[in-house]
This record gives structure tokens, sequence and C-alpha cells, in this order.
């Protein structure tokens, strides 16, 4: 008999509605906590800057019971994945189990001598405690903004110059009649680019460290999905945990995983004209493969090519009147600072001593499966397992987490098991894979096969694979399929 749990969900993004779902599908009383004013994460529009769209075509970017639109173009735009969220949100009437405007400011292990959390709340201005047997964090990587400055910042204010972080930039007509410079080089700060670019930014300069390989929609006029999100595509990276044939194997046909590889450089190469921009990375695409890999943002090779969008390789040094100085000395005019250098990484929730349990000196995370750590009781991680699917992500590591914390896995594992696991990974990413270090080492990409397939083991799935064995190997992760997987794995109700 499984005990019926008080579990608290922190977050109202995809992670937060997916573990929600599937605490009270299994009978527990949820009740979760969302700070701002609606369900949505880095979907919610107050937080979305213009023009943002998925990076995972919609097929990838789903729950297993629930497709997006026919409607939705393939890349669907941040108000339409709002809209799909609140709908699934809707459908599986998650809204009653929320509180919205609720921040949690604070927790810590309970004192009435049993196991769980107290939670401090702030809402309305008012601050209270509530008392959990398990903690659900689904906050993510993308909650808490990642705030620099750089000298002459105030001064460059103070005489009618904007500075902000990427997240801020939510309405175009900031940048019009502007000259706006962008810092980083991500997708983010291409999206931004290309979107002040087209409406009427006098100049926009991009400014960032190095280059990286970026994947366009459509490769060769092929959509990406058919090329690189594949089980025989995943095999070709070193992934953790390989057996002594698997290496073997590996070693025999590094020479055509070789070619491989520079084939697709040398045609990413070609067909965005990576030389003539001086844009060509020098780590080869197969090392640096990871959640951190951007696509390419539509019209910013063309808006290269217009002079709207200027490249300078480098960062801020600081502001001097109404310009940047950048590292290399140039000074570039500048209206509109947009700062695009992502999100700080952390759990300020969580008190220090299980911070420093979870958190490794270089940054690197302690966790089981990217959801648990053991020395951290009570409590599991939604949404924190990133990857190129990432609601299907979250999907996963929530119906794994329930079965986790109500000792239901068929694999269930002890301290030593999951320490030993975890010091397996923490090796595997700083000796053999130094890309799977981006994020704190929480990513799951380009591994979403290994990573779910370990998942549907330990819930004892009977289901595991499409029947389609060419399906399996050379199409990308169907949700509907996963759906079936999830299904397959033993029954049983919390009462």
């Amino acid at each position: 008999m499984v005990n019926r749990k008080t579990v608290a969900v922190i977050g109202g993004g995809v992670a937060g509605l997916a573990a929600a779902k599937a605490f009270d599908e299994k009978g527990h009383r949820v009740i979760g906590f969302e700070r701002s004013h609606d369900f949505g994460g880095v979907w919610e529009l107050s937080r979305s800057y213009p023009g943002v769209q998925t990076q995972s075509p919609k097929d990838l970017y789903r729950f297993t019971d629930m497709a997006m639109p026919d409607a939705y173009p393939q890349w669907p735009k941040g108000p339409q994945v709002h809209a799909y969220i609140h709908s699934y949100a809707a459908k599986h009437k998650l809204g009653r189990l929320y509180q919205l405007h609720t921040d949690v400011v604070g927790m810590e292990r309970r004192t009435d001598g049993k196991p769980g959390w107290t939670l401090t709340l702030e809402s309305a201005g008012r601050t209270r405690r509530q008392d959990f047997d398990f903690v659900a964090i689904c906050t993510g990587q993308f909650s808490y903004k990642n705030i620099i400055t750089h000298p002459g910042q105030e001064a460059f204010v103070a005489q009618g110059g904007q500075v902000m972080h990427s997240s801020e930039y939510t309405d175009s007509e900031i940048a019009q009649g502007k000259h706006v410079v962008v810092l980083g080089g991500s997708k983010s700060s291409t999206d931004i680019a290309v979107n002040a670019a087209h409406h009427g930014a006098k100049q926009v300069t991009m400014v960032y460290r190095k280059n990286v390989w970026r994947v366009p929609y459509f490769i060769g006029g092929i959509n990406f999905k058919h090329l690189l999100y594949m089980r025989a595509q995943e095999m070709q990276f070193n992934s953790w945990g390989r057996s002594p044939l698997q290496k073997l194997f590996a070693a025999v046909t590094k020479p055509l995983v070789w070619a491989n590889f520079r084939g697709l450089e040398t045609m990413l190469k070609l067909q965005l004209g990576l030389k003539k921009w001086n844009m060509v990375p020098d780590t080869p695409i197969e090392k640096e493969a990871s959640c951190s890999l951007p696509l390419v943002t539509p019209g910013f090779f063309e808006t290269l090519k217009s002079g709207k969008l200027k490249l300078v390789q480098g960062t801020f040094d600081h502001y001097e009147g109404d310009s940047v100085v950048l590292s290399t000395g140039e000074r570039v005019k500048c209206d509109v600072s947009v700062l695009a250098v992502g999100w700080k990484l952390g759990i300020p929730v969580l008190p220090e001593e299980y911070r420093e349990k979870l958190i490794e000196n270089d940054g690197q995370y302690r966790v089981y499966r990217l959801s648990v750590n053991p020395d951290l009781p009570e409590v599991g991680f939604v949404g924190y397992n990133s990857s190129f699917c990432t609601i299907l992500s979250a999907e996963m590591i929530a119906n794994w987490l329930v079965r986790y914390a109500d000792g239901q896995l068929a694999q269930q594992p002890d301290a030593q098991e999951m320490n030993s696991n975890i010091e397996m990974m923490l090796n595997w990413r700083r000796k053999e894979r130094p890309a799977a270090q981006v994020y704190g080492g929480l990513c799951s990409a380009p591994f979403h096969f290994k990573h779910f397939d370990e998942l549907l083991a330990d819930m004892g799935a009977t289901k595991t694979k499409r029947s389609n064995p060419l399906a399996e190997q050379f199409s990308f992760p169907d949700a509907d399929a996963y759906g079936e997987f999830l299904a397959s794995a033993p029954d049983y109700r919390a009462g």
C-alpha cells in the first residue's frame, strides 16, 4: 500500500504541469505554486521576446497525450505554444491544483519528526509556512536572469541609454530608430538581432565570444528532425556506460563516423556561407553537440547580407558616452544594449547545506537520472533533463519521479547505486564528453533515446520500442509511442 502524500510542485511551466499531472494521477494531494500570474514558464507572454518560436518542430515539442493543433506551423510561435500549454492544463484540470502569484522563498526540513519539507510561501504581501511530504522542483534552467553589468553603465543609462536582459525585450518598438547592440551568440541573441533589424533599428551589432555550429531548420532541403534526431545518429556520439562490445564497434566505425560529421560540417559551411562571415567554429560538431547547439534564426544571414546586422567577435569592456567599447578596442554607438547572456543555473530555494551536496565545485550537479540526489530526501527535479524535445523529457522524468518517490520503480535504486551512477556520469562528462557539462551537466541531448530507455527500464515498462524497427532506428522520438510505453509500466494508486 502506497501512502498518499501531500506534494508541492514549484513552478507552472511545462515541467511543473507535467509533475502536477503525474502526482495527481497517482492519487497524491498536489499543490502547485507559480510566482507569476499565469502558466507557461518561459512561454508566459510577458517573458517572451517578439518573434520567439520553438527550436524543435511541433511534433517533437509536445506532451504524449496531446498533439499541437494541425493549424500550427512546423515551428510554432511563442503565443501559440502558450495557448497549447493552457489547453493542456485545461484538459487535465490542472488549474485546480495551482496557487498563482505565490512565490516559494525558502524550504527547510520539517521539524515535526515526519519526513518532508516546510516551505515558506509569499503571496499578496503575506508570508506563511506549509508542510509537505515531497517537493518537486520544476523551476528549470530559465528561471533566474543572469544579470551582469559593465563599467560606465550607470552614466550610459543616465544619458538616455537602455540596458536590458534579453527576456525584457518584449516590444519591437524598443528598437525603432535606435542603434541596438546585442551581447551573446545564442539563439535568443540572433532572434533579437534579426527582430530589431526588421523593426526599424538604425543599426544592429551582435557581439559574441566564439563561433559555434548553428543548425538551419532545413539542411540541404531536409527538415533537420529527419537527420539529427535518430537512434542511428545518436549511436555515433560517445555516450556514457558503453559496453566493451559497443566500444569496439565505435572504434571500428570511427572513420565512417568521422566522414559523416565532416560531410555535415561541409554542408553547413556551404549552405550558410560560414567562411564568408568568419563564423566557422574551431570545434568538431560531434564534440559540440549538446543543449547549447543553436538553430539558425530565419532571416539571420539575409539580414547580415543587407548590412543591417554587423557581427563582432569579442565582448563588452565598458560603456562610454553613447557607445559600448568592446574588448577588441572597437567603439560601437549604442542606444539600446540587450544582454542575451542567459540564465543563472541554481536552486536558491534550497538551504545552503543541501546545495553543497547537490552541486560540485565546478558547477556540475550530482543527480541520478538528472532528477534526484540521495542526500536530498523527499525532493526531486523535473525539467532539468534538458533536451531538444523538452516537453517529452519533462513528462518522462515526472512519471519516473512519482514512482521513485513512492518506491514503485521496478528498479528502485538505493543510495549506494545512485552515488555510483552519479560518479560514473560525472567522470564521463569531465573526461570523455566535455560538451555534456553545459547547464551543470543537466542535459540529455543528444542522447534522448538512451536517457528515455533508462527511465522506461527503471519504471518496468513492458513496451519500450516501436514495432517498426526501421522507424525506431531512423526516426525521431514519437510522443504518441512514448505515451504507450509509459502506459505499459505497472500501474498503482496511492491511498
